[in-house]
């Protein structure tokens, strides 16, 4: 049905209403009607003008939208129900058609105007609430950390290391180094903390903020006794010299070599050579040996601080 056809046949329903609604009590929309309702608007039908239409009628074209008007002689006795000749007659009286589409279509419009409105409000809320849901989802952290051993500068990768994760009230995960050396670990939580081990090289524990975790490298203190002891054992006199030349390559000749003790009682100097003897004998003073300090020098060490506990 045309929008000329459509406001023709809205207007006729509104003055079936009116009509009735004169002498009967019923709601003003016709399109409530039912019932008691249609049987007496069809008996008032009859009554002014001898014609009459089914209920099914009246269900298909007044109660629902119909997709083309009804008959014209249907519509001629409509017509002559609420007082006009018939059917051309009631659209020469409504003839303020264009009139009125036109303040429908300003109506519409200004009904879209709000609508677009919202569209382009929502368009603007959609990435403040996906962002917002993002937000409660927690963020993923990655943290890489890569191994090297303090005294020779190179990464530890004849041996995997042992890495336990401390996770807060949960147990510990363990994992390994792989082939580079290298280990990485993704969680929510903004910190990790892990401790690493090692066959040769003293245990420690690492603590790194989210801030900054990206490719950091963990220095590992070589641990002398346990190595040396390996070397003992195995009667493995070739790696034993082998230590002892890198030893030898990596402290300086004129490095200043200190020993503390507890409690302040003095220093001990060391010269190099005693100093590379202690390291490569497996004694219990080398099992208690820390390293308190070491300063290096064009990639040598001159100055070295020790304790034995």
């Amino acid at each position: 049905m045309n929008p000329e056809n459509t406001y023709y046949f809205s207007r006729l329903k509104q003055q079936i209403a009116t009509t009735f609604l004169a002498s009967h009590v019923a709601s003003s929309d016709i399109r409530e009607w039912k019932g008691n309702t249609i049987t007496d608007f069809q008996e008032d039908l009859r009554s002014k003008t001898k014609g009459s239409i089914s209920e099914k009628w009246f269900y298909t074209y007044v109660k629902n939208d119909a997709k083309k008007l009804p008959r014209v002689d249907m519509l001629n006795l409509l017509s002559v129900y609420v007082g006009f000749e018939n059917w051309n007659d009631f659209m020469q009286k409504h003839g303020d058609v264009e009139v009125e589409l036109e303040t429908e279509l300003e109506r519409e419009t200004e009904v879209e105007k709000p609508s677009s409105k919202r569209w382009v409000y929502l368009l603007f809320m959609i990435p403040l609430l996906v962002f917002a849901i993002y937000g409660l989802y927690p963020k993923e952290n990655t943290f890489s950390f890569c191994f090297v051993d303090a005294d020779q500068r190179v990464a530890i990768t004849k041996i995997p290391l042992d890495i336990i994760v401390i996770r807060t009230q949960e147990s510990p995960l363990y994992f390994k180094t792989d082939s580079l050396g290298c280990f990485s670990y993704t969680t929510s939580e903004k910190q990790l903390k892990f401790v690493v081990k090692s066959p040769y090289h003293k245990t420690d524990t690492i603590v790194r903020h989210v801030n900054s975790n990206t490719h950091k490298t963990v220095q590992l203190q070589t641990d002398d006794y346990a190595l040396m002891l390996m070397y003992y054992a195995n009667g493995n006199k070739d790696d034993w010299k082998k230590r002892r030349a890198q030893l030898n390559e990596l402290i300086a000749e004129n490095a200043q070599i200190y020993r503390a003790f507890q409690k302040d009682i003095g220093i001990e100097m060391y010269t190099k050579k005693e100093f590379i003897n202690l390291l490569t004998i497996p004694t219990s003073s080398l099992k208690k040996m820390q390293i308190l300090d070491k300063v290096y020098q064009n990639d040598k060490i001159v100055k070295l601080k020790f304790m034995i506990q």
